[in-house]
């Protein structure tokens, strides 16, 4: 196929047989629940590492001119603190260009330019000294112009996402498809990677985003059967929350799920800075990047709580997550199955007859008054974090445990079995013993 990425290989490089393939082979670490990740070729956005193993990461696009040089730092400041690996900025005249060549030394994370229609542009950003650059194959089209854009980018040691939109595909490909179906958005990807290739440019990514979820999974998987370069995961034209970020969750989600996606972004009608927030929860919630915020586990409350559910989470997170602690907590409305229910969190409390019972893995720690449990559980939360489970399971309240569990009898005792597990067991005895009896 030519020659390989310019950039150093991943540690298990894919060979360099030809970047168009026939299966979707995978590598990579597996997650429970997750298929193993899909083994890609290795680009480098500036210093973050893209697809080849590399962890997933999270990229958001700004919203400021980008002739407003301390606007637009601004925001990628605020999208690199919430959880922006790589931050897409437009270009599209010759002040934005400027622009970028201003913001560039000084941006916290990687620039990538977004062009459209006028090619000279994306020369410009190359110029500017951008660490990557987003070609859209419906709005750049003449084949010497992407191969001049290639050629500049091959020079400057940058890569280029192909990066088509179900809303700006080319004419001809949308009347051949008869609109703009998953293979439309495929074909219009594999054109513009093959006059990048032939001119022997190979660092590419590439995405197929489309505002209809089904579509958007399946011209992604028919992408993934189709190329060894990492992909990009995105729903266009999401919308607002809360129905943009259902939708994203549910594309993008689907197929990090399948080991597909490499970087991903939330296209929010919302402020951009929510985007990355979003994107970088679901990599933690998913296992495919460290936690470093708050995982907030809480029930839905019901009849049988002891106190306000909903006014205690808020309250706690509020608290938590000004503390910045990376850590997973739940918030239970009752003693009765609320350790047990949540003995996988790192650390929890529970209500019951006035008191709340903080537990660490699921085992009460101590016995606090209601009044003080949101205090308590983000005074406990911080010890956990600086000394770690064990110190704290050693320095518990030794009998705890057995204050929780006389409150809970208690509260069975009040409020019978909730779930009426005792009859539950009855019935289904009756209903084995009897077909037992059938049978002989």
């Amino acid at each position: 196929m030519g020659r390989g990425p310019r950039r150093p290989e991943p540690e298990r490089p894919v060979p360099d047989d030809g970047a168009h393939r026939s299966s979707s082979a995978v590598h990579g670490p597996t997650i429970a629940g997750m298929t193993t990740r899909r083994a890609t070729r290795q680009i480098h956005v500036g210093p973050v590492a893209v697809g080849g193993g590399a962890p997933v990461s999270v990229q958001s696009m700004t919203t400021t001119k980008t002739a407003d040089v301390d606007g637009t730092l601004a925001q990628i400041y605020a999208l690199s603190g919430a959880g922006a690996d790589i931050v897409r900025v437009t270009c599209n005249d010759v002040a934005a260009a400027q622009g970028l060549a201003e913001m560039i030394p000084r941006s916290p994370v990687p620039i990538v330019a977004d062009i459209h229609f006028q090619y000279r542009l994306a020369l410009a950003a190359i110029e500017a000294g951008v660490a990557g650059l987003r070609l859209n194959p419906g709005n750049i089209r003449k084949e010497s112009h992407i191969k001049a854009v290639a050629a500049a980018a091959a020079a400057a040691g940058i890569p280029i996402r192909v990066g088509v939109n179900a809303g700006s595909l080319d004419k001809d490909i949308l009347a051949a498809h008869g609109g703009p179906v998953p293979e439309a958005l495929v074909e219009s990807a594999l054109t513009e990677i093959r006059y990048l290739e032939e001119v022997g440019f190979h660092d590419i990514k590439i995405s197929v985003k489309h505002s209809h979820v089904p579509s958007m999974v399946a011209a992604y998987r028919l992408l993934a059967d189709a190329v060894e370069y990492p992909l990009h995961l995105g729903v266009t034209e999401a919308g607002p929350p809360p129905g943009g970020l259902i939708k994203s969750v549910a594309g993008i989600a689907s197929l990090l799920l399948d080991g597909i996606g490499d970087t991903i972004r939330f296209s929010l009608t919302a402020d951009p800075v929510e985007e990355a927030k979003a994107g970088r929860s679901l990599l933690e919630y998913l296992g495919l990047r460290e936690r470093r915020g708050l995982d907030l586990i809480a029930c839905p409350s019901c009849g049988r709580a002891d106190v306000d559910v909903i006014g205690v989470v808020e309250r706690a997170r509020a608290a938590l997550e000004d503390a910045g602690l990376p850590i997973q907590v739940a918030i239970m409305g009752c003693v009765v199955n609320g350790p047990g229910e949540a003995r996988e969190a790192d650390i929890g409390i529970a209500a019951g007859r006035g008191k709340g019972h903080l537990f660490i893995k699921g085992e009460v720690v101590r016995v606090v008054d209601e009044g003080s449990m949101v205090e308590a559980l983000v005074e406990e939360a911080q010890r956990l974090v600086d000394e770690g489970v064990e110190a704290r399971l050693a320095a518990k309240d030794v009998t705890a445990a057995d204050l929780a569990e006389e409150t809970r009898l208690e509260l069975i005792g009040i409020q019978g079995d909730a779930n009426a597990t005792a009859r539950r067991r009855a019935a289904v005895a009756e209903v084995a013993e009897g077909t037992a009896g059938r049978d002989r």
